[in-house]
């Protein structure tokens, strides 16, 4: 099928979601086209996690739907939605810690049959000290190197969007500075990438648009050189009081 340019790569229309009694996200629209950069902006509690969860299909909404290629995906498993292009680096990497660098990469690309090598090779590129660490034990990599071979996993499934749910945390500021970079560099080359973020700073000065929820409910939604001068953004976010 033919996709329409002007066709959102993933969307949310009017999103609900319940743990239970409890309402978690209220009425999200959410739209990112391909190519894009946007980012997920908020404080604890929010929503962003469940956000993240909902469009892998770990959170079903009780209304409203997700589209990925103007097709609904909420209601599927989290397996086919990966099949349909959506990877995630989740947050704290969550790596297999008894198992190798290399056995941890191969785990990212587990719904492929073909041969693995030019996306290793790219994977070495963007992260030269993973190709150094291939037979070492996830566990026992500094945070840092976690956190590459967490992304690396990810891109292993050539993903159309790539989720990224607090990249920064636990890192030091200099590892993340090198993080974003990356993160920069794998969405210039063409992957679409949906990042929540609470260091708004960083997330806005590579994001091309940006959404801020508030107990659940999208309360900002700009490009990002927009959101860096808004004053109630200032405020809330980044830091500043004038």
């Amino acid at each position: 099928m033919t996709i329409p340019a002007t066709t959102p790569v993933l969307e949310f229309r009017n999103v609900n979601t319940h743990y239970g009694p409890v309402q978690i996200l209220k009425d999200v629209d959410i739209t990112i086209r391909q190519g894009e950069m946007v980012c997920l902006l908020g404080g604890n509690a929010s929503g962003k996690t469940t956000t993240l969860k909902t469009v892998l299909g770990m959170v079903v909404p009780t209304s409203g739907k997700v589209l990925l290629d103007g097709e609904v995906i909420s209601g599927l498993t989290t397996t086919e939605i990966v099949e349909r292009g959506i990877s995630m680096v989740p947050e704290n990497r969550r790596l297999f810690a008894r198992m190798t660098v290399l056995e941890n990469l191969e785990i990212g690309a587990y719904l492929r049959s073909d041969d693995l090598t030019e996306d290793l090779e790219r994977i070495f590129e963007l992260f030269p000290r993973v190709k150094e660490r291939l037979a070492q034990k996830a566990g026992t990599l500094s945070g840092g190197e976690q956190q590459m071979v967490a992304v690396g996993r990810a891109m292993m499934s050539r993903p159309k969007v790539l989720l990224m749910d607090e990249p920064s945390m636990g890192l030091a500021p200099v590892l993340v500075a090198q993080n974003f970079d990356i993160i920069e560099r794998i969405n210039k080359a063409g992957t679409t990438v949906f990042m929540v973020e609470q260091n708004a700073n960083m997330a806005l000065s590579i994001a091309d648009r940006g959404y801020v929820l508030q107990t659940g409910e999208i309360v900002l939604n700009d490009t990002a050189e927009n959101l860096l001068a808004n004053p109630q953004m200032r405020a809330a976010y980044l830091g500043h009081t004038e």
